[in-house]
């Protein structure tokens, strides 16, 4: 079994900002068909700033941990910044992940970029992609990829 950093354990057992925002003006749900997690991801923006942040996840604790971390990071930063925030920012905000469940912070970071590109869409005048994207990461490096 993985041991987890306390800080992973922390953000698993009291999850912030679980939940979704009706109206969303961004929303990027991202699935993992190899080891089943799903994380969907709403925000708020207002003058350029993420006002509100929300996710909903579908995982194991590893999923639960980063997707409550991303919200975290991105809140009250703006697109631009939040845009930035990457698989590796994600792990290292929670002191590191076991390599097999490194996979888990690329879906939280790809989920809030996803997020952002719908809000884009939106105010392009586009509307919402209504689409579930698809973890295509090959995860390479990580040894042992099984979802444990």
């Amino acid at each position: 079994m993985p041991v987890y950093s306390e800080k992973v354990m922390d953000h698993f057992q009291n999850p912030r900002n679980v939940g979704e925002i009706a109206n969303a003006d961004g929303i990027g749900e991202l699935g993992n068909p190899t080891c089943g997690d799903i994380m969907k991801i709403y925000i708020k923006v207002k003058d350029n700033v993420i006002e509100d942040v929300k996710f909903k996840t579908f995982g194991c604790g590893a999923a639960v941990a980063t997707s409550s971390m991303v919200t975290e990071l991105v809140k009250g930063k703006t697109l631009e910044e939040a845009e930035k925030i990457s698989n590796a920012a994600v792990a290292e905000a929670l002191d590191g992940l076991p390599p097999v469940k490194m996979h888990c912070s690329n879906l939280a970071a790809d989920a809030l970029h996803l997020a952002i590109e719908d809000y884009k869409s939106v105010q392009a005048g586009k509307g919402h992609i209504a689409k579930v994207e698809t973890c295509d990461h090959d995860h390479e490096g990580i040894e042992g990829l099984e979802h444990a």
